[in-house]
């Protein structure tokens, strides 16, 4: 029998949601399973055929321990996603990529330690009419350490930027964009390339609150169809990834900008949450993924 490793965080066990349905989907594909937290020292990751990234949230603050443990796991076994997918979606540098392939995407601009961050974050504002904006760190997930800002703001937003770069964290600008507030962002969620699901998920960032200090900020999250417009720029973020495909799971988070028109806010390879509650029949499509991929 084939034999798997659902991997995630201490921190992370009680809270992922989507860790329970895919254990019972694969327990009831007859599939041989543990679920093992990424950084267990004891852990022997060669007597898995494969290990499927699922729920590993605190990376963000260890990403380069992250990175060792996941090159040292794909040279025992087969990691899911891939090594070389890991290492570009963990830091959003990557959003420069897409924007470069074409991909219609949030306007992304980033502050790296070292520069002067008053400076660029003028330039920045001199070359967006957004009224409001986001200032969060290059490798984040959930919200931690974003948090959004109005022009009359700029000395807390220098603030925020400096703390991070300080910390040796390069820094994300982005234009707030507004259609958000009503809208929210659409989430579509493929396996192995073929779409499966997608939802509502509300807005995160509110004028005058602090980034949040859990390890993600609380959502609303509701089913919905996408439109063939987000599909669209869904399968061109998709077609964009530039390492083998399809990939065992993605998530493409978009939102709508000024003229309504869907564009990437992130694309999610690494650890994403995957709502199978939101999805009837998502846990047993991804348990029948895994077993494509456990086939000879």
């Amino acid at each position: 029998m084939s034999r798997i490793a659902l991997v995630t965080a201490r921190a992370a066990r009680d809270l992922d949601e989507d860790l329970p349905p895919l254990v019972a989907a694969l327990k009831d594909a007859q599939t041989e399973l543990e679920v093992i937290d990424w950084d267990d020292d004891a852990a022997d990751w060669s007597r898995f055929d494969l290990a499927v990234l699922r729920s590993t949230w605190d990376y963000t603050s260890r990403l380069p321990e992250f990175l060792a443990w996941a090159a040292r796991a794909s040279a025992a076994t087969r990691l899911l996603n891939p090594l070389d997918v890991i290492r570009w979606n963990t830091d959003k540098h990557y959003l420069g990529d897409l924007a470069r392939a074409g991909v219609a995407s949030v306007p992304s601009h980033f502050i790296e330690p070292g520069e002067d961050a008053a400076h660029l974050l003028d330039r920045f504002l001199t070359a967006h009419a957004s009224d409001e904006f986001v200032v969060k760190p290059s490798v984040g997930a959930g919200s931690r350490d974003a948090q959004r800002y109005g022009r009359e703001e700029l000395t807390g937003a220098i603030a925020h930027a400096r703390r991070l770069l300080d910390a040796g964290r390069s820094v994300l600008l982005q234009p707030y964009l507004a259609r958000v507030d009503d809208h929210g962002e659409t989430a579509l969620v493929f396996f192995d390339g073929v779409f499966s699901h997608a939802i509502r998920k509300g807005p995160l960032l509110r004028r005058g609150e602090g980034a949040t200090r859990a390890l993600f900020a609380a959502e609303h999250i509701t089913p919905r169809v996408p439109t063939a417009d987000e599909f669209r720029v869904a399968a061109s973020a998709l077609a964009a990834i530039p390492f083998a495909t399809p990939l065992l799971y993605a998530r493409v988070d978009l939102i709508r900008d000024g003229t309504d028109a869907p564009c990437v806010l992130e694309l999610e390879l690494t650890e994403p949450s995957l709502f199978f509650a939101h999805g009837e029949g998502a846990a047993q499509r991804l348990a029948q993924a895994i077993g494509t991929r456990l086939q000879p």
